[in-house]
């Protein structure tokens, strides 16, 4: 196999074309046009080289023709013979080596390209090693006193899963294959499948109820196999199976029934052709794809920032020190290399930058999807029933599935069929008896959803919480215009990377990728923060130094605060190999350090036992302080004299080393005050001062936190426990922990973004019922469990302060409670719901071009230009209502097509506080108030375009009045094609005062602020 075999063979993977059975993601997007990049790398650029080195050899031949031509002219004129001049020779052997070695600097261009891009490129991502000399690497440093750096340093983390979730294949005759993850087993996160394992199985024939977001059901039924649109499916879960359950002998079994099935027996024959390996001779062409479905992808970790820019500078670094070695300049025959490669030098460099180009493009698109503002899938709300309309009590007492969630929550009072009965029968009165239950919308249909927001006033303000499902770094860019210098701490709880705690990380590159995960966050999270925050992060010892590193990045090393000691053991761990493990670190920085100060912590019981009060003073208990000080009679000459004890008349003298501690004028004002204590009997030798309890203030932090304050792990499970029996979390934190972490950092907006079981929402909630405080808190968590423990878990507490297996014993402790839940858009759907389009006048413009418009548009512009519109377009906001996406409804991949919330999506997007949201949905159009990050009062209007026409939004603008004169906001978005003049202007004669209302259209703002990229 040739050099430029090999680097079609490498270019290929590196393109990701070399997977045609990967039927998801940027796979399948490249897979739409793998014709013409095949055709560029397996024929364009050998010619391309070629050219190259023909055009460069041509061009310096000519001058070097010309250069001998004139020199001889001037030997001549000289009267010397040109051939006895050794330059002269030195030039004709010049020109003779450009009639020569052609195929040489060919592969020489092929292997030193295979060499470059190898380098770098390591199973879907690239890595920026720069290879200084030999095995010696070379930094980026910039002259600082300390830097970190990191392998991924300059890559963004996307890995949020390692499983295929979709996967096709052809065969011979053109006919595809397509293997599809349905729905996983739901009860997958629960603690009774602790002793199992998940694995993928053919799925059996069903019938599935499937909620949609808008409250209706769908009936679907599933078969393992089915032919649609010529193609057979094949359908898989990823199901909880016994431990010991092997996968590959779950593959066998399922090769047995597809090859069994009267299907492929009649028509799909081929899936039983043999594909042998010397392990397995008899293996079939659906075991081989079967194996590789079920296998884990180990690609695809990272998102490089700046691909383009990384890898010209390191070509011309390559170029060179590898290739024109200019270290070893000073020798004459490196510099008679370096002139006799020129051709290959440069043609090398042009054919690396156009490959360069090409990747660069692919790399900065994914970029641009990762970094694209995801859309709300879903908005749903949880509220307390004492916030609740009366007139809403019958809808929701006639909703068994509300019924159904409160008992399963633990939350009602009898047996459960009484309960059921009570519901039918007279069971308004049961809801106003029990006003903390908490009201669901993702019970009751959209109807009842839009009646319970009209009904609340100032809706943001009045939530308590928000809690969002999806990936923390999407989650976090979403919330930069809401939440910008909003929240005032930060705590978080991330994996500790201990290679066994669901961190994903890339072969060999276990810290790097967790580093990058953790700063790519931290980033995000800074812009939310006010200046008077702080931020704490909870490790081991793992990634302890390396966390402090990133947020010294982040934060700036001057704004550290300390790393906080936890005991989170209460015994040592005798069979530990080394020490016993008792300790993690919450370490602590602030935005500012001269701008947030920690609050004090309440004294303790522990800490007030030395205060009596002997003697009944009036003003409580206090304990007895030196009445001396550390100076001596030289030094403090005036604290020095003597004091008499008035009961019995000694004159008493301090040390002449420890003089008092109170001039004469303040001893007799302590005197006056009841401040001098002579004891129980009055006799002592020395006088004590009298320190009152209530006149002291908190106790400040300390750096070491025992189990014994705010609990060890084994608190933090049983907690947990007592709300949720069946959890599965090994290592929950504990809410006194969070207490004290949330209590230091002061009152407001709390967020934690890796929120796991929600113990920070339990804290914020238990620290509000003690002090009747105001925090409000934002969690994220992408993890299944988000539906069966976190939401669950808040819902509890709010009902009760205490629970005992699964069951509220407080009740009449609930509180007054409303929190949002957000699923969001994955990075995964936006790839799975890209498509690249190219119409036929796009085909026949581009058909038209020279070879090399249609190179140019293939390496620069394609990907860009041909995926525009595909993920939204004008014609979407038309009818916004029904706006549809297929969207991940599990960890493991599985999908469905499901509308998606354009309104919520927008009003994030702006920066919007909601106050107001009034749904005419059956009228076609949803109106909400509230106001812009920059004060401005704004109302956005959003209508089904056919519903509501030109004529009918006229009439709308008026009962709205939307007009300078009469319309109280600054702004009004509307979308939709409309004939509303863009700004209205009133003039008040009283006055002069000018009005100006701003009409702004919905389509523009939405995709320049989805689409916008910040320095993140």
């Amino acid at each position: 196999m040739s050099k430029y075999d090999d680097l079609v063979i490498k270019l290929k993977e590196i393109f990701q074309i070399d997977k045609p059975e990967l039927d998801f993601g940027i796979y399948r997007i490249l897979n739409a046009r793998v014709g013409e990049i095949n055709d560029y790398l397996e024929n364009r650029l050998k010619a391309k080289v070629s050219e190259s080195l023909a055009n460069s050899g041509a061009a310096n031949k000519d001058a070097l023709l010309k250069e001998l031509k004139d020199k001889e002219s001037q030997y001549r004129a000289d009267g010397i013979d040109p051939d006895t001049v050794p330059k002269l020779r030195e030039i004709r052997e010049k020109l003779a080596d450009y009639g020569a070695g052609s195929l040489e600097h060919e592969n020489a261009v092929f292997s030193h390209l295979l060499t470059f891009f190898s380098r770098y490129y390591d199973k879907g991502d690239f890595i920026s090693q720069r290879r200084y000399k030999g095995d010696t690497y070379a930094i980026p440093y910039a002259g600082e006193e300390v830097v970190l750096h990191w392998a991924n340093k300059d890559q963004y983390y996307t890995k949020s899963g390692e499983n295929f979730s979709n996967y096709a294949f052809k065969l011979d005759d053109g006919r595809s294959v397509r293997f599809r993850l349905v729905t996983a087993d739901t009860a997958k996160d629960n603690r009774k499948d602790n002793d199992k394992e998940r694995r993928f199985v053919l799925i059996e024939p069903t019938t599935r109820i499937i909620a949609e977001d808008d409250g209706d059901e769908i009936e679907e039924t599933l078969l393992p196999i089915t032919e649609e649109n010529g193609e057979l499916v094949i359908r898989f879960e990823y199901k909880a199976m016994p431990k010991g359950s092997k996968q590959d002998e779950l593959v066998q079994n399922a090769v047995k029934a597809l090859l069994a099935d009267a299907q492929v027996k009649a028509r799909w024959l081929d899936l039983a052709k043999r594909e042998p390996t010397e392990k397995n001779p008899q293996r079939t062409l659906l075991e081989k794809m079967l194996t590789n479905y079920t296998a884990k992808n180990t690609a695809d970790y990272f998102i490089h920032k700046d691909l383009g820019g990384f890898l010209r500078r390191e070509l011309d670094f390559y170029i060179k020190n590898e290739v024109m070695h200019l270290d070893d300049v000073q020798h004459a025959e490196t510099f008679a290399d370096i002139e006799k490669n020129l051709r290959l030098i440069q043609t090398l460099r042009a054919i690396a930058l156009d490959l360069v180009t090409f990747l660069a493009q692919l790399e900065d698109f994914q970029k641009k999807l990762w970094l694209k503002k995801k859309f709300v899938v879903s908005t749903q709300y949880c509220m307390t029933l004492d916030r609740v309309p009366e007139s809403l009590y019958p809808a929701i007492a006639a909703n068994p599935l509300q019924w159904e969630q409160w008992e399963q929550l633990g939350m009602l009072d009898g047996d459960k069929a009484d309960v059921f009965k009570q519901a039918e029968v007279g069971s308004v009165d049961y809801l106003k008896e029990h006003p903390f239950l908490m009201v669901d919308t993702t019970l009751f249909d959209v109807a009842f959803k839009h009646a319970l927001l009209a009904a609340v006033d100032n809706l943001d303000e009045s939530l308590d919480g928000l809690l969002i499902h999806g990936d923390n770094f999407q989650a976090l860019n979403l919330l930069q215009e809401r939440y910008r210098e909003q929240v005032k701490c930060v705590y978080i709880d991330p994996p500790y990377n201990t290679g066994g705690d669901g961190f994903s990380y890339k072969d060999n590159y276990q810290h790097s990728s967790w580093m990058s995960m953790f700063e790519n966050r931290a980033i995000l999270s800074r812009t939310l923060m006010q200046q008077d925050s702080v931020f704490f992060c909870s490790t081991d010892d793992i990634e302890q130094a390396s966390s402090k590193f990133a947020l010294g990045n982040v934060f700036g090393m001057d704004n550290f605060i300390s790393n906080i000691i936890w005991q989170k053991k209460y015994a040592p761990a005798n069979d530990a190999k080394w020490l016993s493990d008792d300790h993690d670190y919450v370490s602590c920085f602030a935005l500012d350090k001269n701008q947030w100060y920690p609050t004090k912590l309440i004294r303790s019981d522990k800490q007030n036992q030395g205060y009596t009060n002997p003697d009944n003073d009036s003003r409580g208990s206090w304990m007895s302080d030196n009445y001396t000080c550390n100076k001596s009679a030289d030094e403090r000459p005036n604290l020095y004299y003597p004091i008499i004890n008035p009961n019995t008349g000694v004159e008493i003298w301090p040390s002449n080393k420890a003089v008092w501690r109170y001039s004469k004028g303040f001893h007799e004002k302590n005197v006056q005050e009841n401040l001098v204590w002579w004891g129980k009997n009055g006799d002592n030798s020395t006088p004590r001062y009298k320190r009152f309890l209530n006149n002291l203030g908190g106790v400040v932090p300390r750096t070491i936190w025992m189990y014994e304050d705010v609990g060890h792990t084994q608190d933090g499970i049983r907690e947990l426990r007592a709300l949720i029996p069946e959890t599965f979390f090994t290592s929950p934190k504990t809410v006194r922990l969070i207490k004290r972490v949330i209590h230091i950092a002061g009152v407001g907006n709390i967020l934690d973004y890796f929120a796991g079981s929600g113990t920070t929402a339990h804290a914020v909630i238990d620290l509000n019922r003690e002090d009747s405080g105001k925090r409000k808190y934002i969690l994220v968590e992408q993890g299944d469990y988000f539906d069966t423990v976190l939401k669950p878990r808040i819902q509890k507490v709010v009902y009760s302060a205490d629970w005992k297996d699964g069951k509220a014993t407080a009740p009449h402790t609930g509180l007054s409670h409303a929190f949002k839940t957000l699923k969001i858009e994955s990075y995964e759907d936006t790839l799975n719901n890209l498509q690249l389009r190219r119409t036929q006048a796009q085909q026949s413009t581009l058909d038209s071009l020279s070879e090399a418009a249609q190179e140019d548009y293939l390496l620069r512009y394609m990907l860009d230009i041909e995926s525009r519109g595909s993920l939204l377009s004008v014609q979407h906001f038309n009818k916004p209502f029904d706006c549809k996406l297929k969207v991940a409804i599990d960890s493991a991949g599985a999908y469905q097509e499901r509308n998606i919330d354009l309104i919520e999506t927008f009003n994030y997007l702006i920066g919007l506080r909601v106050k107001h949201i009034d749904s005419q949905r059956d009228k076609g159009f949803i109106t909400l108030t509230g106001w812009l990050p920059c004060g401005e009062k704004t109302l956005i209007l959003w209508r089904d375009v056919e519903q509501v026409d030109y004529d009918t939004l006229n009439r709308l603008c008026d009962k709205l009045a939307i007009n300078p004169a009469d319309s109280e906001f600054e702004i009004v978005y509307i979308n939709g094609d409309h004939n509303i003049p863009a700004v209205f202007t009133n003039l008040e004669t009283e006055g002069g005062i000018t009005k100006t209302l701003k009409i702004r259209q919905i389509e523009p703002e939405f995709l320049n602020r989805m689409f916008a990229v910040e320095g993140n």
